[in-house]
Parts: C-alpha cells; structure tokens; sequence
C-alpha cells in the first residue's frame, strides 16, 4: 500500500530545512501502524508525502501500486479520491452544515449524484455511531462527535488507506479512546490505518510503531511478515503503472471509473 525508498523532503534556507530525511518505509495492505515522535520530528511531514499533498525532494513515494513522481496534479487529485481518506486534529467541518451535510461534501468529486452522496454520507455516520445526529450542526455537536463526523467523511467514499494525524489530539480521555475504536474497526474491515501522534500511550496500543527524531526513521516495531487478517488485495506494482483512460486510477480489483475533475479542492 505504501513504499517509501529514500525520501528526503528538504526546503530551501540558509542551511536548508530536512524536515524528512531519507526515509524508507513499506506498509502492506491491511496494516494499522502509528508514526510517533516529539514535535518538529517530521510525522507531519510524512503523512503529507504519503498523503500526495507534498512531493518528496528526493526519493520515491508509490501509493496503492503508482510512482507519485510519474503522475500528473490532476492524476493525483485522483488517487486521493480513489484511495486516501485523511482525519486531522482540527476538524475542519462547514459551521451552520448538518453533519450529513459536511459528509456528503467530501464526496462531491466522486461523481456520484446528489442522492447517492446523501445516502453514502448517512451510511457512513451511522457506522461511527451517528445516525441519530445526522442533522446536527457542528456547533451542536461534541469535540467527540464531530471527530466522528470527521471520521465518517474520511470513510465515506471507501479509500483503502486511511491517514489520521493527530486524530485524538484535542479529545478527553473517553472520546478519544472511542475513535481509537472507531480506527480499530475500520482496520478490522480492511482499512490500512496509519496514526501520526506524539501519544506514546496510543502508539503503544496498535500493533506496528514507527517513530521519527529529526526528520529520521530511528525505530519500527512491530513489522510482522505476515498478510493481517482481513487485509485488501494489493495492487500490481511491477513496472510502471500510471491511470488509465483520462488519468482516473483504478479501484483495486482493476475495474474502470469516471473520469477525475480538474481539480481537488478539498
């Protein structure tokens, strides 16, 4: 799902700024693994590489079977769409939007209808455990809720890699034990699951840990050889793989899709 050869993400000054140096990283299909570490480690900064929201100054990143370097902005606003859902500390939810609302919107790009998306979006809350608060305004909900809501809409267009960063930091004890859950749940149904945090005690909860200091890999703990239990089939990654007709990746059974829009804007 993920593999990382020797990324290096530097940014210009006077000495130059490597927020990630050299990492090497492979993350099969089915994993939850957390990436731990002080602040200014560079965990943000990976996420955002595997995320395709930066592009390494060195190295190579593939996602879900293709080499980010080869694609083009658009084809990688697709590959976000097709594959990658993201949860971040800040909720970044619509104010005065219902929470159906804020979740159908991460799933305008999809090419679904309206209707299509409504009934995705209430699938999805009601699977975090929100379909009694589907008309709920953000202002109406809890910090616990709306990280569902969140949640929800990360989950909804079914990616098959879910990057959380910090997604309990800013929740009591009890809530954020609950989206721990929540993670634990969607990786059980075959979501591969990556945690960015400082939370050692969380990080000491999930199976595989990866920890960064200044920019660098400098452990991984509980890599196991084995497939996990549950796991996706994993795309083909020999040799060159770029999407097909128009640039729209494929889902990861190789069945064809729409074509992607112009941009992503979310």
């Amino acid at each position: 799902m993920i593999e990382l050869a020797g990324v290096t993400r530097s940014y210009p000054g006077n000495p130059p700024v490597h927020a990630v140096r050299e990492v090497s990283l492979r993350v099969r299909p089915g994993e939850l693994l957390a990436v731990v570490g002080p602040s200014g480690s560079g965990k943000s900064t990976l996420l955002n590489l595997i995320g395709t929201l930066d592009r390494p100054s060195a190295g190579r990143v593939r996602i879900a079977g293709y080499d980010v370097d080869r694609l083009s902005d658009r084809e990688l606003s697709t590959l976000r769409a097709e594959h990658i859902g993201f949860v971040f500390q800040q909720f970044f939810l619509t104010p005065g939007v219902s929470a159906v609302g804020n979740v159908a919107e991460g799933l305008l790009y999809t090419g679904l209808s309206r209707r299509a998306r409504i009934a995705a979006a209430t699938e999805s809350l009601r699977r975090v455990g929100l379909g009694h608060r589907l008309t709920h305004r953000p202002h109406e909900l809890s910090g616990g809720e709306r990280q569902r809501v969140a949640l929800a809409r990360a989950v909804a267009g079914r990616p098959s890699l879910l990057l959380a960063d910090e997604p309990t930091g800013s929740l009591d004890t009890a809530s954020g034990a609950s989206v721990v859950e929540l993670l634990r749940e969607l990786n059980a149904d075959g979501t591969t699951v990556v945690v960015i945090t400082h939370d050692t005690d969380l990080a000491a909860r999930l199976p595989r840990r990866v920890t960064m200091r200044d920019g660098a890999v400098v452990a991984d703990d509980g890599a196991d050889a084995s497939p996990p239990t549950g796991a996706r089939p994993a795309p083909q990654t020999g040799g060159r793989r770029t999407p097909p007709g128009g640039g729209r990746p494929p889902h990861p059974d190789g069945s064809p899709t729409a074509a992607a829009p112009e941009e992503d804007t979310r």
